[in-house]
């Protein structure tokens, strides 16, 4: 693989861990354990199989809390510390051919895991203004399923599955600060 499809996956798997964390790092783990895909020196780690058992665990324990209104939120809050340096981690380490870790792929990865994750942290927030949990559980599935087809698609097409990342952040970045302006202007009529 080339160096611009390692730029390509590295910025796509921090921006998966952005979202699900445990899930990209097990993905990641199963995929390169199987043979589907040859790990950076610096991402073979992930194949450990205690990597993979406790990222496993922790996806599942994941997959439950984010389908809970209210516990979601904050286990989205505890996450924060964690998703962002995980994603400079898992960039830095996908651009890395000796294992050295450079402070642009790190800065890179963080900035990608930082705004994947705010996008899903203020579309949550306004989805927790609604009182069913239907919604909830909806949007926590699609994400589930958006970080599963975002790792098939990123080791089989880098620049398709970087480009709808690219796609998918602008429009819901558009979508969440049209939503955002709705509610507050809303807010302020009856106010």
């Amino acid at each position: 693989m080339s160096e611009a499809h390692l730029f390509a996956v590295g910025v796509v798997l921090a921006w998966l861990a952005g979202i699900r964390v445990y899930l990209t790092v097990f993905g990641v783990g199963v995929a390169g354990a199987l043979g589907w895909l040859d790990l950076p020196a610096a991402l073979e780690v992930t194949r450990s199989p205690w990597v993979i058992g406790v990222s496993g665990v922790l996806a599942a324990a994941e997959f439950f809390a984010d389908k809970i209104p209210g516990v979601d939120s904050g286990w989205d809050l505890l996450h924060t510390m964690l998703r962002i340096p995980a994603g400079a981690f898992l960039a830095a380490a996908t651009l890395s051919p000796d294992g050295d870790l450079g402070a642009g792929a790190l800065a890179t990865g963080a900035a990608a895991a930082l705004a994947s994750h705010v996008l899903k942290s203020s579309t949550r927030a306004l989805i927790n203004t609604s009182p069913e949990p239907l919604s909830n559980w909806t949007a926590s599935t699609t994400e589930d399923a958006a970080v599963l087809g975002g790792l098939a698609l990123v080791f089989a097409q880098p620049w398709l599955a970087l480009g709808l990342v690219v796609l998918a952040s602008t429009v819901f970045a558009a979508l969440i600060w049209w939503a955002w302006r709705r509610l507050f202007r809303r807010r302020l009529r009856s106010a």
